[in-house]
């Protein structure tokens, strides 16, 4: 069975070089979990780490997360759906806010709880996916601040996520500031501001990243080791915290232009071949793990030699040229992966989940 494993040193060594940049700069940061899936094992991993607060999507995550760590603060990271709300306060310290009648809810059922529940309000910075308007951000405020058991403990926004809408300094420096008028007009104080997610990241290094920007949110870069905002990675960060094994169950010398009459693909797409590769072969290996686990382009092979020409549902083609290393059926070839790569395999029943522990 292909597998997906997890390296413990290198994703500690990613954490402790981001932990030391936060740090430095007094801001306070909170790992988004939410790529691991529910994976108890990972998470066990990850909680591990010299970690006060994590966020997370799905509510059921928050739940294994407070099992394993009663005392760690959690952050639900989406606007509630109304239909959630009593797990959400159950097993959320802190959620993320766009809609006062869902905060209402909020209110109510942190009074039925016995608890205050914690929000951050969203602004919308332009990406248009979760935000309050800006216009409404003092109404907004003013009304949230009149109910009981809710505190709100932050301003925060979305940026790159829905269209790639960069964060730079005029954007981030536009919430800081709604930041001081809140507490200018209301006399509250606003504790986060949560401007920071993996794609601010390099604004720390280019100096541009607004004093007043006090809280990440980071999954990507301390999972994959990405630069977000320029597509690249960043120098002193592993990008192999995560890798796919998986094994060739065939091997043969094959040609390689397909012979027949062309219709559609599993995908829908109607291929097209370079005329020059008539008549000419390749030895191609089939591997064991198939678009119904991860889409093939968030996939890299670690051989460079290689290259993926193809797939189907359960398997993946992989041509290996005159292979020169001479691979052979039951060995394992190595796949260096993405942030969505990741994503998919973890979310697959189908493949194994594995932990590398390096002392």
């Amino acid at each position: 069975m292909a597998y997906i494993s997890l390296d413990t040193a290198k994703l500690k060594a990613n954490f402790d070089y981001l932990d030391k940049l936060f740090k430095k700069r007094n801001i306070q940061w909170s790992i988004v979990t939410k790529l691991l899936c529910g994976n108890k094992d990972y998470i066990q991993e990850v909680l591990r780490l010299n970690i006060n607060q994590v966020c997370d999507s799905r509510v059921s995550n928050l739940k294994l997360i407070k099992s394993i760590r009663p005392d760690i603060e959690t952050i639900y990271i989406k606007p509630p759906a109304k239909r959630g709300i009593k797990s959400v306060v159950q097993y959320a310290d802190v959620s993320m806010n766009t809609e006062i009648e869902t905060i209402k809810l909020l209110a109510k059922e942190a009074e039925r709880q016995g608890k205050t529940h914690k929000i951050i309000i969203m602004i919308e910075l332009g990406e248009l996916r979760e935000g309050v308007m800006r216009d409404s951000v003092l109404d907004f405020y003013d009304m949230v601040f009149q109910l009981e058991h809710v505190e709100v403990v932050g301003i925060g926004a979305n940026l790159s996520c829905l269209y790639g809408v960069l964060p730079n300094q005029d954007k981030l420096i536009q919430l800081c500031l709604y930041q001081q008028l809140i507490e200018a007009k209301f006399n509250k104080k606003i504790k986060y501001v949560s401007g920071g997610s993996s794609v601010t990241i390099p604004l720390i290094f280019q100096r541009l990243l607004p004093a007043g920007i006090n809280h990440f949110r980071v999954g990507e870069t301390l999972f994959c080791g990405t630069d977000v905002y320029n597509n690249t990675t960043l120098k002193k960060m592993r990008t192999d915290v995560f890798v796919l094994f998986s094994e060739i169950i065939e091997l043969m010398e094959k040609p390689q232009v397909p012979i027949g009459e062309f219709g559609t693909n599993l995908e829908g797409d109607t291929p097209t071949f370079d005329e020059s590769l008539q008549g000419k072969t390749s030895f191609r290996a089939l591997v064991d793990v198939g678009l119904l686990d991860v889409d093939r382009k968030h996939l890299f092979p670690a051989d460079e030699d290689v290259s993926i020409v193809g797939g189907s549902s359960d398997m993946l083609v992989i041509d290996l040229g005159d292979n020169p290393k001479k691979y052979k059926v039951g060995d394992v070839l190595e796949f260096k992966l993405d942030y969505m790569g990741i994503l998919r395999l973890l979310n697959s029943k189908y493949i194994d989940k594995r932990i590398r522990h390096r002392r």
